[in-house]
């Protein structure tokens, strides 16, 4: 996970699903990734000037593996990005500058969201009702040649503004320069705002991000963790930080794989003497996301009644991710005691700020048919957002399948990378080359795709062709094959085209191999001509193709 919402990768997940959806996916800002595509990048700011002179756009750059803000700086011009420090050696994004956000009291403010991540298959989001809301301490203006380094009026990152003088300390949830978000909703709220749209789309941020970030998770995730073995469920506590626009549309700014879990702040009593000080809004959201992830992910389900404090969290604690978890000992379990108390207080102090939490998306956004499978816990600051709306979302799944296809093919346990052959098997087995797409065609878009990803420094342990190197290819084919349709329904098409004929290729390979032919009266015979059938054995297949009839047009379509 450490790996995959890395700047680069999440960019570079995020845009294989804008390219699919655009408009779904138009929260992200728009991004490039250096040094690969620096002159693209100045190329394309250099049209787009030309052709809206009153253009005044400012980016910012963010190195690849930085974090707390370090290394982050802001241009207005894509010749001002710093070629010293060695940014060959150190990868970055640049993106687009956000330069109308919301303001609160004439500050900038970003929002830190806590999502666990439960399970990959079945697919299993929650989001924290509340989060940390963490301002600038400097009046907000928008970014000038004059005030691009005045890092306290547009960095949101704690970890910079709390060496500001200005930085505020608070034990109040509602002030100070670290609040809690309800708080913010709560005071939009009482300016007319339609919060239930806000945290709508919140909640559609979050699932659309996961969304992209999980086939490629599920191709490294499978090679460490076999398909059906018996073994510990993985989750992981993100971070998300989120921040409102002007028009209070939610824009991603990045996932953080291990977001800290401090309840206390450093205080210095006197030179070099400092004292850890406890901070009520760090431990109001904090305490409260992990005792509920510790019952949520409990192996044995056990009941609340069944909770002695510290012998399930020692049990629960053994498979939790020791970087972002609190120190836990019977001393400190009050302060889980004490968060479930005032989590209960929140849910029942007004219905009017419970509606602010736990509104959820209004109508796109419905229940789904399936019961909370972990309805006999009590989970009371964590709401479950997937699949309990999975049916508004599933269509975005698109590339899950194009990674299943790709895991199907990789062939060698524990692998990454897909060898020429297994591509080669990949477009036989799925009917993809004729006489317009031979086979040497086939080899030379695999060197050609695979060198230029390679070539990329995509983790050169092993050769062969990436994920990222497989989308690109899949998406070519697709283009190849359905011309007339937009990529989207390209891809679809040619995912629905590849598993078809992997079905009956399955179900071919049943029926010879395991002598269906002896046991069931000689019913169906494989030739080499082909598979031929009879209705009453094999009613199954025969369901599984008429429900497939849609795909009767494909033996119209040739490259």
């Amino acid at each position: 996970m450490t790996e995959m919402v890395r700047k680069i990768t999440l960019s570079r997940a995020v845009r294989t699903m804008q390219y699919l959806f655009p408009l779904e996916y138009n929260f992200y800002p728009r991004s490039w990734i250096l040094p690969d595509e620096s002159s693209f990048f100045e190329k394309e700011i250099r049209m787009m000037k030309d052709r809206d002179p009153s253009w005044k756009p400012t980016f910012i750059v963010k190195p690849d593996g930085g974090c707390q803000g370090d290394g982050i700086y802001l241009i207005k011009d894509p010749s001002d990005i710093r070629l010293t420090g060695g940014l060959q050696s150190r990868p970055a994004v640049v993106q687009e500058y956000i330069c109308k956000p919301l303001l609160v009291d004439k500050l900038k403010f970003d929002i830190r969201l806590y999502v666990l991540l439960k399970s990959l298959e079945p697919l299993e989001i929650y989001i924290a009702k509340d989060g940390l809301s963490r301002f600038c301490t400097e009046p907000y203006q928008e970014p000038t040649l004059k005030n691009l380094h005045q890092v306290f009026m547009h960095l949101t990152n704690y970890s910079l503004n709390i060496h500001s003088g200005n930085f505020i300390h608070s034990d109040n949830v509602n002030t100070g320069s670290k609040r809690t978000f309800s708080s913010i909703l709560c005071r939009l709220s009482s300016k007319g705002v339609d919060v239930k749209k806000v945290w709508s789309d919140i909640i559609s941020l979050v699932i659309k991000t996961i969304i992209a970030l999980t086939p490629e998770l599920k191709v490294y995730y499978q090679s460490d963790i076999p398909a059906g073995k018996p073994g510990p469920t993985c989750f992981q506590i993100l971070g998300f930080d989120i921040l409102l626009m002007k028009n209070l549309k939610p824009m991603l700014l990045e996932v953080n794989a291990n977001p800290s879990m401090r309840i206390e702040h450093e205080q210095e009593l006197s030179p070099g003497v400092f004292e850890n000080v406890p901070s009520p809004v760090d431990e109001e959201v904090k305490v409260a996301v992990i005792r509920d992830t510790l019952r949520l992910v409990d192996p044995q389900k056990q009941k609340k009644k069944d909770i002695q404090g510290f012998p399930l969290v020692l049990t629960c604690a053994s498979t939790f991710p020791l970087q972002t978890l609190l120190p836990i000992t019977i001393e400190k379990w009050h302060l889980y005691k004490s968060a479930e108390q005032r989590c209960q207080t929140l849910e029942h102090v007004s219905d009017t700020k419970e509606e602010l939490l736990d509104a959820g998306p209004p109508d796109r956004l419905e229940h789904d048919a399936n019961k909370n499978t972990e309805a006999g816990l009590p989970s009371l600051c964590l709401k479950q957002v997937f699949p309990k709306y999975a049916k508004q979302f599933n269509y975005l799944r698109v590339v899950d399948r194009v990674a299943a296809l790709f895991i199907r093919f990789l062939g060698v346990k524990g692998t990454t990378k897909l060898g020429p052959t297994g591509f080669r098997t990949f477009i036989r087995n799925c009917k993809l080359s004729n006489s317009n797409f031979s086979m040497a065609s086939v080899d030379i878009l695999y060197i050609d795709i695979t060198r230029r990803w390679n070539s990329m420094g995509i983790d050169h342990k092993e050769s062969g062709m990436c994920w990222q190197a497989f989308v690109e290819a899949f998406f070519c084919l697709a283009q190849k094959k359905y011309k007339s349709l937009p990529l989207h329904e390209q891809v679809a098409s040619l995912i629905d085209f590849c598993e078809y004929h992997l079905a009956v290729l399955d179900e071919k390979r049943l029926v010879c191999g395991r002598g269906i032919v002896e046991r069931r009266n000689a019913l169906v015979t494989c030739q080499t001509d082909g598979l031929q059938l009879t209705p009453a054995a094999h009613t199954s297949l025969l369901n599984r193709m008429a429900t497939a009839s849609k795909l009767a047009d494909y033996r119209n379509h040739q490259y």
